[in-house]
């Protein structure tokens, strides 16, 4: 079973000053993970946010870079969103396959990193977010997803 290591390289933070927004940020990825290194925890934050990035378009796209650390919106915003629809699963399948992580350890990274994400964007602004994007993010995002009867 491979990790999100296995071809994702790490942020350019191996330098950043400690207690800088993003090193917190890293800090409660690791935590809410539980990555035993701040690297691991940066690794898999570079794999989330570069794949959201590619899926989160529009006025949402810039206010949630804004709401971001630098570091961590440089590496959301550098990815190019794709016109194509992709569920929350569909997200997570290609994170996998993407990363060569398994389904389950890539379902795990995604929802500790997304979670941060989801309180750093704030409760106005995430509910934009999972409005634009197809069913299944907002569980993704810690939110409970709610479907209505026809």
């Amino acid at each position: 079973m491979q990790s999100l290591t296995a071809r994702v390289p790490a942020a350019a933070t191996a330098t950043a000053e400690p207690d800088t927004p993003y090193v917190r940020m890293l800090e409660q990825v690791r935590y809410n993970g539980a990555y035993a290194t701040r690297e691991r925890a940066e690794e898999v934050v570079t794999a989330v946010l570069a794949a959201l990035g590619r899926r989160v378009t529009g006025e949402e796209r810039v206010e949630l870079a804004a709401r971001l650390p630098r570091e961590a919106a440089r590496i959301f915003a550098a990815e190019a969103p794709v016109a194509e629809p992709m569920t929350g699963w569909g997200f997570v399948r290609d994170l996998a396959d993407r990363t060569g992580g398994s389904l389950a350890t890539t379902r795990w990274d995604v929802g500790s990193v997304l979670g941060v994400v989801a309180r750093l964007a704030g409760p106005d602004l995430l509910d934009r977010v999972i409005a634009q994007l197809p069913s299944g993010y907002g569980i993704l995002f810690g939110r409970a997803e709610l479907i209505q009867a026809a």
